[in-house]
């Protein structure tokens, strides 16, 4: 029989089908340490087969002791039987068992090296655990080691594949006094180990949230428990985890920098016993699945009871931390046990309040049976729209209104926040007794507010509302906005408030009072006494605060509700004007908020006289920016109230003057607020598209007619940011009135709206989904929208002729009359059209607007020669419609669309002589997205390849243009070729049109290989013999070099410009023809003026520059005598710099001789130090004076 080598044996899933009845060992997780031995014997044949002829030994000996050798082993068996095969997952597992260490690190070597890596070698030998030092000495040779067994001549913390096994003698063990080294290394490291255990214990201790914030963190989302220690390392692991993987080095760098605290390498730096999570993608897609419960997730570090922990967590894992002695182990158990004690006690005390507050309910539940309480609830009334109902009813479903103390509460936070009450018994009793307090409180007067004459939807006037800033989710915005209504109720209010006030009322915690002042100003009968406590509700604390303005706010809110409007009117309202000039900011803001919050419970007579005047005096007259910005979004909702016609005019000043602020944050709160919201008024009053856009526009035409002589294009940004603005609600009413809108049903299967169909709104009222009413309702409208524009036409449809007929006219005449060179009111245009043609959609932007562009463009190919049909394509239009309008959509038609007109444009503009500004804008505006790059450099080769000169010198010129913002990949690859392909063009025009790009090249570019093709392109122009005689191409050489010399490269500026522009400057000495002489010295003068601001050598400045300027001088004496002039002074300061360095030279000689003098002393001085021990006192002798 054959011997048959087992190492050459295969494991793979074939043979295994082959071997069906062969036992295959159970791979083991690297938390198991190393593997044990496999359930069953792997070499047993099956029941029905001979007897092996040799097994491989089981006895273990230690890694120096006599044994046989496993390969022989393995080799004698498979001669015994040639059938029996072993696999090599069996073979490394006996290797491990017998502490063959060596011998199975060659063999995972090799496994590796043929590409078949073994699980369990692997995670045998990345555990650092296994190869621990346990003791000094060998382990007997009947000892029972562990896969973990001890292995001498290995580190604390190391692994086979980090161990030097060079620097150990074949000897065994190293000297003693290495190992002490060794040992007090490992007892530090261990010692610190434990202070950061500890470190983590503590501050997960003191940073345990008490059980009512963390109610009040539950109950209020705006509020965010803070991190604790132990979930920000945790965090920090994952984040870090997340970097790598995904090839975020650098910022994977800069992370474990900020975080020098924590070991990214090793999880269990996080903390004891923590069962490491799923990365953050696991985490991120089953984010919507049900978290475990927290047994499965509890964690020792932060000091959970260790009864929620598996059974074997602290009695397996951490005798597995080999790096702890037994001792350290002990302080670490201390440590948790003391944890422990800290929760028991915190256990007591809840359960003392638990105890409490039954005995509480028991007292409350007595009251209520022994004296039936009344109910109102004023839940029935839907706070999105607070004045739809004149009468509020009492409720008759007992569970329609938050359950409350006794009952006698009006609740007035409406149906939209319900709560659940705790003591059902208590909702029983409330419910049976509730025909009594009906009966009681029918007497009272019902409370009614003015109904406005208005259709906002429900949508829109919830999201209008939304930005009056109230709060009652917490437990103290919950006591304010309930109000108490009989005497028994006050002092139940009382009872909870006052422990709250006892402690803070001297401090910063004056809020606490809103509670008691309210409820005594409403049920005070004594007028003078209500105006009092209102009086100190506005003045209760000096400067307050965001969270303590929206208490207030939110009790004037529930005072109102309750008192009706024209206790509001007599009473609140006085306070608010009290301090609309008060000399704190803080104050002002108040009553600027107060007016918006208070806006639907005020009669609508004040609402529309003196609250606006109160609003437009102080939006006129506050220096403070936030006052401001509080009073545009007050006005806001106050437009959304207003049904008075005749204000319209008043609104529209207002909306004028806050566009005009000075503030970036007032004219974004206009157009978050106020516009969407006065929009929504003139589109019921039918005037948004026939009196508020047709006025901006005339501003807008009357600004253009007086800027003549200087746009001011700030005013220009505010009308056209208005019209932006009013953009979705015009769009709104083109669906609203369209002859479809009847049509429109909700049931069925509606699609949903594209993310990409509507720009970004600035916010939610400027959705046209808020604006409608919800996204259904759009998304139906859309697809009547759509069908209604491709098959059945705009007959009847007045909204949208008047959109195509008569505003895009008027838009794309003004278009046609604003300066193509600003590049400011390009942009803005070309921002309006496009959201313009994004919100009206693709079927109308292809039907509707670019036929009328295209109509007034003539792009057609007999227009090409004829310049006076030409003017318009040197207008701004030509860069709005492709900016504005050709980029809306980004299909492969829209972007040949694009290519084709650009190319159009550039070839009649060059072919007609035209000037090129409005190319020029057009590519400046495109090239600022680099999504457009590839484009542009398209139409460009087309200009290159051109059969007209005309055409590739425009196409030249434009390079220089696009050059700054495409990256060096692109410059390299698609710009520098075409660029010298031109530059050897037979027509000289061509080639001088490249010189301007070059040196922008050479301006922006930071490759050497490129910089030096650009730089020998630019030599031979000046040193070919061929252009000695070119008075334009040296011009525009000139030209670039005083353009681009000042943020060129040095070494350039130095080595090329310079040299060259004094040769120029002597040539032009010798110029016969004056013209050309005074052309060339005016250039070097412009020239020679940019570069003196730049530091030049001495060298350089001896060699070239002085002597530039001598020449040019000469040329100046005679053709330009005021330049002379300052040339001199020029030539005198080059002068005295040049003597001030030579002497700053001949001091710095002498200073350096000194420091190295001073520098010999600190090399001294260091070695000293360096001799010295880390021992302070030594360090302290040092200084001492020698005796």
């Amino acid at each position: 029989m054959a011997s048959v080598n087992p190492f050459n044996l295969s494991d793979s899933e074939e043979e295994a089908e082959r071997r069906p009845n062969e036992t295959v060992d159970t791979e083991r997780s690297p938390s198991d340490g190393a593997p044990g031995p496999p359930p069953g014997n792997p070499f047993s044949p099956p029941a029905d087969a001979e007897p092996p002829t040799l097994l491989l030994s089981s006895n273990r000996t230690s890694p120096s002791g006599e044994g046989i050798s496993v390969s022989a082993a393995a080799t004698s068996a498979m001669a015994g039987s040639a059938d029996i095969r072993v696999s090599v997952d069996v073979i490394a597992a006996q290797l491990l068992r017998d502490q063959y260490v060596l011998t199975a690190l060659e063999f995972h070597t090799e496994l590796l090296e043929a590409g078949r890596e073994l699980p369990r070698l692997r995670d045998y030998f990345s555990n650092p655990g296994n190869f621990e030092r346990q003791s000094g000495t060998p382990p007997a040779k009947d000892q029972v080691l562990g896969p973990g067994g001890p292995l001498n001549r290995a580190g604390s913390i190391s692994t086979l594949d980090s161990l030097d096994f060079a620097r150990y003698s074949d000897d065994g063990n190293r000297e003693s006094d290495e190992r002490v080294a060794v040992l007090e290394f490992e007892l530090r490291k261990a010692k610190e180990t434990i202070q950061a255990l500890r470190a983590n214990l503590t501050q997960a201790a003191e940073s345990e949230v008490p059980s009512q914030e963390r109610k009040n963190f539950k109950s209020s989302p705006e509020i965010q428990e803070p991190v604790r220690p132990l979930e920000k390392r945790a965090l920090n692991f994952l984040v870090n985890e997340y970097l790598l993987k995904n090839e975020y080095k650098l910022s994977s760098i800069t992370f474990s920098d900020e975080n020098d605290d924590q070991d990214f390498e090793l999880w269990d730096d996080v903390g004891l016993n923590i069962p490491k999570p799923p990365d953050l993608l696991q985490l991120y897609r089953n984010c919507g699945t049900p978290l475990p419960s927290p047994r499965d997730t509890a964690d020792v570090a932060v000091g959970v009871d260790l009864g929620d922990l598996p059974g074997n967590c602290i009695s397996q894992d951490l005798p597995k931390k080999p790096d702890l002695s037994q001792q350290q182990q002990t302080e670490v158990v201390q440590e948790l046990e003391y944890q422990i004690s800290l929760l028991n006690n915190e256990k007591q005390s809840l359960a003392e309040q638990i105890k409490k507050l039954q005995s509480e309910i028991q007292t409350l539940k007595r009251t209520v049976s022994s004296s039936p309480p009344a109910t109102l609830d004023l839940g029935s009334q839907n706070t999105s729209n607070p004045s739809c109902s004149s009468t509020i009813p009492p409720s008759t479903d007992p569970l329609s209104g938050p359950p409350t103390d006794n009952g006698q509460y009006l609740d007035i936070r409406g149906v939209s926040e319900p709560e659940t009450d705790p003591n059902p018994p208590s909702t029983q009793n409330t419910s049976q007794t509730h025909p009594q307090s009906h009966s009681k409180l029918k007497s009272r007067p019902p409370v009614q507010f003015d109904q406005p004459n208005r259709k906002l939807s429900p949508a829109f006037q919830q999201a209008l509302l939304s930005f009056c800033r109230m709060c009652s989710d917490s437990r103290l915005g919950a006591e304010v906005s309930r109000i108490a209504d009989s005497e028994e109720s006050v002092m139940l209010m009382l009872g909870r408030c006052l422990p709250h006030i006892v402690p803070n009322v001297l401090l910063a915690k004056r809020e606490e009072l809103i509670p008691l002042i309210l409820c005594t100003a409403c049920l005070h009968p004594e007028p003078k006494e209500r105006d009092q406590l209102l009086h100190i509700l506005f003045n209760l604390i000096k400067r307050p605060d965001d969270e303590q303005r929206q208490m207030i706010l939110t009790g004037c809110v529930a005072f109102a509700r309750h008192v009706g409007p024209t206790r509001v009117e007599a009473e609140l309202l006085p306070q608010c004007w009290e301090q609309i000039n008060h000399k704190y900011p803080e104050r002002r803001l108040l009553v600027a908020e107060s007016c918006g919050a208070l806006a639907p419970y005020l009669p609508k007579e004040i609402r529309s006289s003196l609250v606006l005047s109160m609003l437009q005096q102080m939006l006129a007259e506050d220096k403070a920016d936030m006052v401001r910005e509080a009073v545009v979004k007050s006005l806001g909702i106050i437009m959304g109230y207003i049904d008075d016609p005749d204000k319209y005019s008043q609104g529209f000043e207002l909306m004028l003057l806050s566009l005009g602020d000075p503030s970036e944050r007032v004219v974004s709160a206009v157009h978050q607020v106020f516009i969407p919201a006065f929009a929504a008024w003139t589109t019921e009053l039918g005037t948004l598209h026939t009196a508020l856009i047709p006025s901006l526009l005339a501003r807008i035409e009357k600004l253009l007619l007086q800027g003549e002589h200087g746009l001011d294009e700030h005013k220009l940004h505010v009308f056209l940011s208005a019209l932006q603005s009013l953009i979705p609600p015009l769009f709104a009413v083109v669906l609203q009135n369209a002859p479809f809108t009847s049509r429109a049903k909700l049931h069925g299967d509606i699609p949903a709206i594209e993310v990409t169909r509507f720009p970004r709104p600035a916010s939610p009222l400027q959705d046209v989904a808020t604006i409608i009413g919800s996204r259904e309702m759009l998304s139906a409208l859309l697809l009547l929208y759509d069908h209604q524009l491709e098959h059945e036409g705009t007959t009847g449809w007045e909204s949208l002729l008047w959109v195509v007929n008569q505003l895009l006219p008027q838009l794309i005449e003004i278009v046609g009359r604003i300066n193509v060179t600003s590049s400011t009111c390009v942009h803005e245009f070309s921002r309006f059209f496009w959201r313009f043609c994004r919100t009206f959609g693709k079927i109308f932007t292809n039907t509707k607007v670019k036929p009328q562009f295209q109509e007034i463009l003539r792009l057609s190919e007999e227009n090409v020669d004829a310049s006076a049909g030409n003017g318009i394509l040197t207008k701004a239009t030509v860069p709005i419609y492709a900016t504005g309008v050709l980029t809306c959509y980004n299909q492969e038609e829209d972007r040949k669309l694009l290519v084709g007109f650009l190319e159009d444009v550039m070839t009649t503009l060059s072919l007609s002589h035209a000037p090129l500004d409005s190319l020029k804008a057009s590519f400046v505006e495109l090239g600022a997205n680099p999504v457009y790059h590839e484009l542009l450099l398209t139409v460009l080769w087309y200009g290159v390849v051109h059969t007209s000169a005309l055409v590739r010198c425009t196409a030249a010129r434009m390079f220089e243009l696009l050059v700054k913002g495409v990256n060096e990949t692109l410059v390299a690859q698609r710009v520098v070729p075409a660029l010298i392909t031109l530059s050897s063009d037979p027509e000289i025009s061509v080639r001088i049109s490249t010189i301007p790009a070059f040196g922008t090249i050479m301006e922006t570019v930071t490759q050497k290989e490129l910089l030096e093709r650009v730089k020998m392109q630019l030599a031979s122009f000046l040193e070919d013999p061929q252009y000695q005689d070119q008075h334009s191409l040296h011009m525009e050489i000139i030209r670039t070099f005083g353009r681009v010399g000042p943020n060129a490269e040095p070494r350039f500026r130095d080595e090329f410009v310079l040299p060259h522009l004094h040769k120029l400057a002597l040539a032009n000495n010798s110029q016969a023809t004056e013209s050309k002489r005074i052309d060339i010295a005016t250039q070097l003068f412009e020239a020679y003026s940019a570069l003196s601001c730049c530091f030049i050598s001495e060298e350089v400045m001896v060699n070239h520059f002085l002597p530039g300027l001598r020449c040019l001088r000469a040329d100046m004496e005679q053709l330009s005598p005021e330049h002379e002039v300052i040339l001199s002074s020029m030539i005198k300061e080059c002068e005295i710099k040049v003597e001030n360095r030579g002497i700053a030279d001949a001091q710095g000689s002498m200073s350096i001789a000194s420091s190295l003098v001073g520098e010999d002393a600190k090399t001294k001085f260091l070695s000293k130090m360096g001799q010295l021990t880390t021992s302070g006192a030594m360090l302290a002798n040092v200084f001492q004076r020698k005796k």
